[in-house]
């Protein structure tokens, strides 16, 4: 036993990958596409993407929506771990790279559970709320432009239902939230974050050593 967390070697890393990731091959083949992008290290890692799609699987849910698609491979993984039923709503401004996901999306089938809105994040929220659709999702994934998590984050408390959970990404900033020297706005905006996630009494939280840190906000 221990009682802090343990700082992950190499070899640790690959062991785990090895003896818990069960990566179907369309999302390795996605992964290693986004790899050889110049921005390819935006993507989650594929340990993370599979601890989504557990807690997708474990809530029943049916409702998702993710901010921020990139390549579209969390998307995929949260698409597959969908019920018949199921739906996934995710939002990027970027045309290039959703290109590469629907691409993927359609050889894995999936096309028909997804949809993807173009356009700014905030405006996608909104016109959301506007469409009656508060308390409407199971799930969200906000992994977006950081400097809005703040507004990201109280409008997707409105569309989340009661019990439902948002999981925020890249919390930790590579490490840098706990540099106090760092000033970058996207650092800053994250530590506020932070701090205010940690003073909400209307969710429950963790913030997991996942990937860049991830927080598990549940809505009472």
């Amino acid at each position: 036993m221990s009682d802090v967390s343990m700082i992950m070697s190499p070899e640790l890393y690959l062991y785990l990958q090895r003896h818990s990731l069960r990566e179907p091959s369309i999302l390795a083949e996605l992964r290693e596409e986004t790899h050889k992008m110049s921005m390819g290290h935006m993507q989650i890692s594929p340990e993370q993407g599979q601890f989504m799609c557990f807690l997708v699987e474990l809530m029943g849910a049916t409702h998702l929506l993710e901010l921020g698609t990139f390549t579209g491979y969390s998307t995929l993984w949260l698409a597959l771990a969908l019920p018949e039923q199921g739906r996934i709503l995710t939002c990027d401004i970027n045309t290039d790279w959703t290109a590469i996901a629907k691409k993927y999306w359609a050889r894995a089938e999936l096309s028909e559970k997804i949809e993807l809105r173009l356009g700014k994040a905030a405006e996608t929220l909104d016109q959301l709320l506007a469409d009656g659709k508060a308390n409407a999702f199971d799930f969200v994934f906000i992994d977006a432009d950081k400097v809005n998590y703040l507004d990201y984050y109280e409008k997707s408390l409105q569309l989340v239902r009661s019990g439902g959970l948002i999981v925020i990404d890249n919390v930790f900033q590579e490490g840098r939230v706990a540099d106090l020297a760092c000033h970058a706005p996207a650092v800053q905006t994250i530590r506020q974050l932070n701090d205010a996630l940690l003073q909400d009494d209307r969710v429950s939280l963790s913030m997991l050593p996942i990937g860049d840190g991830v927080t598990l906000v549940r809505k009472k």
